[in-house]
């Protein structure tokens, strides 16, 4: 949020939240000025200054990071991204569309990428079009940092390397590697850190971000994701699929302002075992 005119800090407040809402913020150390928190109520505010709130508040959401023109979440495994068209409640896109209009009726959301229902980790959204629209013109270009934690069955030959493939998607929805002709690139890059007899944990950073990516490749060589029945996987060690996005950064189309978010791997992660 970006200051108009000279005010104090909870008077500026009140004009999105109720009274209580706005006392809880400045309470719980949640309000931030130009990067830093700020907790006093009589705070002079100056033309420009941003506004940041960063909070957990009761509510299904992780929220890891929000300010006025994005909200970045830790979305759990088994949450729908956005609707596929039979599931119009249960999304990651409802529940901030929810969380949004408690704090004003007015207010919009627009997804910008997508993980799949069983990946957990950072997903943003933005509250204004018009930078969602910048954004996903320009991503590729834009995006510095999309890492991810996967374990795979199997001990990694290479410790270390490059998935580069051409992907395309059957009927099914299943995605395959396939020629130049018919398929778009992908690439992947890993690095084993971590090994027992039958599993293997993997960094995973990324250059494109196509459908199901990680998941085709690592399957392709013969190293499904435990908990990918879909594609191939013969275990399921945590009892879901063991894919986490655990960070994102872009680099802001408008304001070239670097932004960058992580999260920690879920605790199930660490029961890897031989």
């Amino acid at each position: 949020m970006i200051v108009k005119k000279e005010m104090i800090l909870m008077d500026f407040l009140l004009q999105t939240y109720n009274k209580r809402n706005a006392k809880n913020l400045l309470k719980f150390k949640q309000v931030y000025v130009n990067d830093k928190q700020i907790s006093q109520y009589d705070y002079l505010l100056k033309v420009n200054d941003v506004i940041e709130i960063q909070k957990k508040e009761s509510t299904s959401l992780d929220i890891i990071f929000e300010d006025h023109e994005f909200i970045v979440i830790n979305k759990p495994s088994g949450l729908l991204s956005m609707s596929d068209g039979k599931e119009k409640e249960k999304t990651a896109y409802h529940l901030v569309s929810e969380y949004l209009k408690k704090q004003n009726k007015r207010n919009k959301v627009f997804i910008v990428h997508r993980l799949d229902r069983e990946t957990s980790g950072v997903l943003m959204f933005c509250k204004n079009e018009k930078i969602r629209n910048e954004l996903q013109a320009h991503w590729n270009e834009i995006v510095s940092d999309r890492g991810y934690i996967a374990i795979v069955e199997g001990k990694m030959v290479k410790k270390q390397g490059t998935l580069k493939n051409y992907l395309a998607e059957n009927k099914g929805q299943m995605v395959y590697v396939t020629s130049k002709e018919k398929g778009k690139l992908a690439i992947t890059h890993y690095q084993v850190i971590k090994e027992t007899k039958y599993f293997s944990l993997l960094d995973i950073q990324l250059d494109t971000g196509r459908k199901n990516q990680i998941r085709a490749q690592l399957a392709n060589i013969d190293h499904p994701i435990t908990g990918d029945k879909k594609y191939g996987a013969k275990t399921n060690i945590i009892h879901r699929l063991a894919l986490h996005a655990y960070k994102f950064g872009f680099i802001h189309p408008i304001t070239h302002k670097h932004y960058f978010f992580k999260v920690d791997m879920p605790v199930a992660f660490n029961k890897m075992n031989s």
